[in-house]
């Protein structure tokens, strides 16, 4: 497995299914974060995500440049295509955030995550069992930051990745 891929995967692991070795607190949970309930969803809130759609580049957290696209499938259900490098030709992984009795996240029937706050420039998905959160936040119309939160040995961690529209646009 080539270094590029396995960073690719690395950061599909942390964001959708959680990242269990980095979640050692006394009960292996993240305390701090896990205590905040899923809120209920409709489609019309997931309407204020659509400024994600599209493929991104992703860089920072000490890991090589990534691509991803995502894509509403339908008013309910979020694609996340992983790819294996800037070509956009190559599908590594493909991930569902669909959204269920009220509910939108990802499982993996392992573990998953769900959301607990979502506005017009965000949306934070908490785990279920034991996991990171997450928080992807717009920043501008290009670019937005996909921000990891875990608890290691009762400390709070944080990983930023930066996330610019790809092809970069052109003014």
């Amino acid at each position: 497995m080539t270094r590029r891929y396995k960073a690719l995967a690395f950061l599909l692991a942390l964001l959708l299914t959680g990242m269990n070795s980095c979640t050692s607190s006394t009960n292996g949970t993240n305390d701090t974060l896990s205590k905040r309930p899923p809120i209920q969803v409709t489609p019309a809130n997931l309407a204020q995500l659509r400024w994600i759609e599209g493929a991104w580049r992703g860089t920072g957290g000490g890991v090589p440049p990534f691509y991803e696209r995502y894509k509403f499938e339908n008013e309910s259900t979020l694609t996340v295509e992983t790819f294996a490098d800037e070509t956009l030709t190559k599908v590594n992984d493909v991930s569902r955030f669909e959204l269920r009795d009220g509910k939108f996240g990802h499982s993996d029937g392992k573990s998953g995550s769900v959301a607990t706050v979502l506005d017009i420039n965000s949306i934070t998905f908490d785990p279920v069992g034991k996991g990171n959160s997450f928080r992807w936040q717009r920043e501008s119309e290009n670019s937005w930051k996909a921000i990891l939160t875990w608890t290691e040995n009762g400390v709070a961690k944080e990983r930023v990745y930066n996330m610019e529209r790809w092809p970069a646009a052109t003014r």
